[in-house]
């Protein structure tokens, strides 16, 4: 009987392990919230808090933080179509070195434009009904997996 040995050399890295990230699609009434591995590229979309006025649920963001231990995080940027900032960009970016300073993490930034009609028509590629809720999450998957694939490609 041959005996087979299959090696992972992403493991066999020094110091290499799958770093957990955190997703966020910052918005004044929502937030969604997507989960990834660095080790795979991927990311899920999980759920989406709510907000008030761009005032996020701490305690859901606390638990969420709590489950998933994430290494980093990474904030969608909204900006206008030119590069440029607008209100809303602000306040992803306070959003964000908020995440830092509450919980310790380093916080990233990834250009958004466009993620949520991408996250729309993903949606409505598997289903009829589309609710906003899952319209944030899933552009949350989208941030994060762009993100992951812009980290690789610096590598």
């Amino acid at each position: 009987m041959n005996r087979v040995t299959i090696k992972n050399t992403n493991s066999e890295k020094k110091g290499a392990r799958a770093r957990t990230l955190l997703g966020f699609d910052y918005g004044l009434k929502r937030i969604g919230v997507a989960v990834g591995q660095e080790l795979t590229g991927t990311a899920s979309a999980l759920v989406t808090v709510r907000a008030n006025d761009g005032k996020p649920d701490w305690d859901a963001i606390s638990k969420l933080i709590e489950q998933w231990q994430p290494d980093e995080v990474v904030v969608g940027l909204p900006l206008n179509m030119d590069g440029s900032f607008h209100e809303l960009s602000y306040r992803a970016q306070r959003f964000g070195n908020q995440l830092r300073g509450r919980y310790n993490l380093p916080a990233h930034f990834m250009d958004e434009r466009l993620s949520s009609l991408d996250a729309e028509r993903e949606l409505k590629g598997k289903s009829h009904k589309v609710q906003a809720a899952d319209i944030d999450k899933v552009a949350a998957k989208i941030i994060l997996e762009s993100w992951l694939i812009a980290q690789q490609a610096r590598k």
